[in-house]
């Protein structure tokens, strides 16, 4: 989720003016929402909602369309990922609590590695290998110089250091969708030890209420300032200021808000998850990107907290019709498969899209998307599946064994690949065209 450049279109290397920003972030939201009621320890387990799978799969669609230049405010889908990661993790965490146990940090951290990283390993090195094949020298260049902050889960304040613009130079940088995959982790980091301390005693989960309510809006007051700047990119991608949609899904995860929703009639839910989820939508089609001048000022957050509503309602008023939308089978199989499909679409835009541009835009994006689902149901199901379950050649100790001798081979192909000489990196102008 580091999105550079403007989203690439068939025909061209970036998006035109109007079209948006570049590669958004999916990959921990949709992987840690999707997963999390299926990859923790049994006693951890929640009930299933079809629902929140299927909000996936709508955010995951949004981002695939607004990368191909077709939907201008379809990044917005990234903060739903990121809402629904704080609503899911922190109900996992306070469940915990309320059962009489404490917030165990690092087995913690354990499950949520052994979530996410297999795809993130298996794509990463796939994609550099793929990138020494049919990138461009400033692609291969770039995804060498990006890969090490990928491992370190940072990508977004290597992007922010080197001020490296989220919206005008992500077409040259495979890895460029993996900031959100950082800020979602180094949530996961901080956000247990926070919770463990406030979670304590007869008013443990209105203190993390609070906690999570005065940090969203903290969030707030630092991301308008630093959203006047010529360049957005440190507010788009700060850990600091992506933190209020994170927070926002925390708090509508606490009991006080859980207490509120339950007051609310279905009749009354019905309509009001309508509104909000139609208004989600609006705001992804006509929203601009870093040219729209509330985005920074309030619009991306009350684009979460609108978020946030929809996904307490939907998870704490059964039956709604909304309910029944989202949860349809083409919405939840998405989902079922974002976080593997969030991974994998960038790199294959990148890499295959300007040579599909005799195809025009919509279809040569059809086939992009296509090949990154295909992508992502094989590697759910030979990679993600057996790590998470123990399963197949997974069994016992050998599916962490493999992952990290996948890592170390990674690092070898990085250490072996030889860096193109800066000026060969110039862009194929004719080739993009």
């Amino acid at each position: 989720m580091t999105g550079e450049g403007r989203p690439l279109t068939t025909g061209e290397g970036l998006l035109p003016a109007t079209a948006e920003g570049p590669p958004s972030a999916i990959a921990p939201a949709s992987a840690e929402t999707s997963a999390e009621t299926s990859t923790e320890a049994p006693a951890e387990r929640r009930p299933h909602l079809a629902s929140l799978d299927g909000l996936r799969g709508f955010a995951v669609v949004a981002v695939l369309l607004f990368h191909g230049g077709l939907l201008s405010g379809g990044f917005l889908g990234v903060d739903l990922f990121f809402v629904l990661s704080g609503f899911l993790i922190t109900g996992l965490l306070l469940g915990q609590v309320a059962r009489g146990g404490r917030i165990g940090p690092v087995a913690f951290w354990g499950r949520r590695a052994r979530r996410l990283l297999p795809a993130l390993v298996c794509v990463t090195v796939a994609v550099l290998a793929a990138t020494w094949a049919w990138g461009t020298p400033a692609q291969l260049r770039f995804a060498l110089d990006d890969a090490p902050w990928a491992g370190a889960q940072a990508v977004n304040w290597h992007y922010i250091a080197e001020r490296i613009g989220y919206w005008n130079g992500a077409d040259t940088r495979v890895f460029a969708h993996l900031w959100s995959i950082g800020v979602e982790w180094q949530f996961y980091l901080l956000w247990p030890l926070v919770v463990g301390c406030a979670a304590r005693g007869r008013h443990a989960e209105r203190i993390v209420a609070a906690v999570a309510g005065a940090g969203a809006l903290a969030s707030l007051a630092v991301t308008v300032p630093l959203g006047a700047a010529v360049d957005t990119t440190r507010a788009y991608e700060g850990t600091d200021t992506r933190a209020a949609a994170l927070l926002l899904g925390a708090l509508a995860a606490t009991a006080p808000v859980r207490a509120l929703v339950r007051r609310v009639p279905r009749r009354v839910a019905d309509p009001v998850c309508l509104v909000l989820a139609g208004g989600l939508a609006a705001a992804w089609v006509v929203t601009q990107g870093e040219k729209e001048p509330l985005l920074f000022r309030g619009g991306l957050f009350v684009h979460s907290l609108a978020a946030a509503a929809l996904i307490v309602l939907l998870a704490r008023v059964p039956g709604t019709r909304a309910a029944r939308i989202a949860g349809g089978a083409l919405p939840r199989r998405l989902g079922e498969i974002s976080y593997g499909l969030y991974l994998w679409h960038w790199p294959v835009y990148l890499l295959l899209l300007p040579r599909l541009d005799g195809l025009g835009r919509p279809v040569a994006v059809a086939v992009a998307i296509g090949v990154s689902a295909g992508a992502a149901v094989v590697t759910r199901r030979l990679v993600e599946d057996p790590v998470r379950f123990g399963a197949g050649w997974a069994r016992g100790r050998r599916g962490p064994l493999v992952v990290a001798a996948l890592a170390l081979a990674g690092a070898a192909l990085w250490a072996a690949l030889p860096v193109p000489v800066s000026g060969a990196g110039t862009v194929d102008i004719g080739q993009l065209r």
